[in-house]
């Protein structure tokens, strides 16, 4: 665990560090892919710009709604906080404000689509990292494990060993991105999204299982239900293009 960086007198924040890599590795993701496509490459910049301002709104909800007994007396000092960051909630803000870009640049697109696929994994790889060194709690219960670990200096102290959660996820999600991005060209436009959906979703459906989030509907976290319904959208999706997995070849 590293929480900070000592930069002769001046402390960085690792947590700070891999969240502005994430939004590093997203431009570069960006800016190969829309040249790929044909499109204007400074897109990439608005690109970045947006997914930090949706992901910075959709970690504040996601906190707010995981804490918010503890929160509630003071809604607005929490939103306008400095602390106070859910990463899986920032992802989905992220997607949800590049959606609504995309359709104000007229680039709803599936082949969009499929490049955030890619971005959205590495990014949430890359995050999980600095959850890992900052030590913001999201670990998992306890376990023997030889690579099981405590926490003593986290946000939520432990100093028994438990499961590593983000360094699972940061595995899962890489091997996803690289698999993504290696499929780019080679199936239907759409269906990479589709597959993140699914991929994403069942991991951190699995993931949940270890980790010490408290449960809202039927003993299911937020982020199990905002799984599953990612399941259900990436299955049904692949369902739909059974047996055309191909991309359409020219005439």
């Amino acid at each position: 665990m590293l929480p900070e960086i000592d930069l002769g007198g001046f402390e960085l924040k690792t947590f700070g560090l891999f969240f502005a890599l994430n939004f590093l590795a997203w431009g570069l993701v960006a800016h190969r892919r829309l040249r790929e496509l044909g499109k204007p490459v400074d897109w990439a910049y608005e690109m970045v710009f947006v997914a930090l301002a949706g992901g910075l709104v959709g970690s504040r909800l996601d906190y707010i709604l995981q804490n918010y007994d503890r929160v509630k007396d003071d809604l607005l000092g929490t939103v306008f906080s400095g602390g106070g960051l859910v990463w899986f909630g920032g992802v989905v803000g992220g997607a949800i404000a590049i959606v609504l870009w995309a359709r104000w640049r007229g680039f709803l697109t599936l082949a969009m689509l499929d490049f955030c696929a890619v971005g959205l994994s590495l990014g949430y790889a890359i995050g999980r990292i600095g959850c890992q060194t900052s030590g913001d709690g999201d670990y998992g219960v306890g376990s023997g494990l030889p690579w099981a670990m405590p926490f003593p200096d986290g946000t939520e102290p432990i100093a028994t060993d438990v499961h590593p959660a983000p360094i699972y996820e940061t595995l899962a999600m890489g091997l996803t991105a690289l698999v993504l991005w290696n499929l780019r060209d080679r199936v239907r436009p759409g269906l990479l999204f589709a597959l993140y959906l699914l991929i994403a979703g069942t991991e951190r459906l699995l993931v949940e299982l270890i980790r010490r989030n408290d449960s809202v509907v039927a003993g299911l976290t937020v982020a199990q239900l905002i799984s599953i319904a990612m399941i259900v959208a990436g299955a049904g999706w692949l369902v739909r293009w059974r047996g055309q997995v191909a991309p359409p070849q020219p005439a």
